[in-house]
């Protein structure tokens, strides 16, 4: 099957969005394809405002977010591969969703319990 990850980013983000809040995204840096600039990487990873009011040209495509931002006052193109994508979240409430890093297999669930066993009779008897 196809990735989940560019379905979920779009309704979310429409969600965070019809809740007047501001979507970001957070993003692995150092994965290959991420174009951001340099000066908005901080240890590795860079938070993107992806609220409409914010960025221009906006698509998500099933490989890539890209879209066009200004960064110091300075209109830059911005790419973001759907691999590299950590989470999606409001500024305001950190209301959203951590991903998994693809290819990671998530964890199994924890085995269901053992049906209980039905309730022994009692081996005691009434005597008048």
């Amino acid at each position: 099957m196809t990735s989940n990850r560019p379905y979920l980013l779009r309704a979310l983000r429409d969600w965070i969005s019809d809740n007047g809040l501001t979507p970001h995204l957070l993003v692995d840096a150092g994965v290959d394809g991420v174009r951001v600039p340099a000066s908005a990487i901080k240890e590795g990873k860079v938070v993107l405002n992806i609220a409409a009011r914010a960025v221009g040209q906006f698509e998500i495509d099933d490989h890539s977010v890209h879209f066009l931002a200004r960064f110091g006052g300075v209109s830059q193109s911005v790419q973001v591969p759907m691999q590299a994508v950590l989470a999606i979240y409001a500024q305001e409430n950190n209301q959203g969703m951590l991903f998994q890093p693809e290819g990671a297999s998530p964890t199994d669930p924890p085995p269901a319990p053992a049906p209980e066993e039905p309730p022994k009779r009692s081996h005691l008897r009434i005597v008048k």
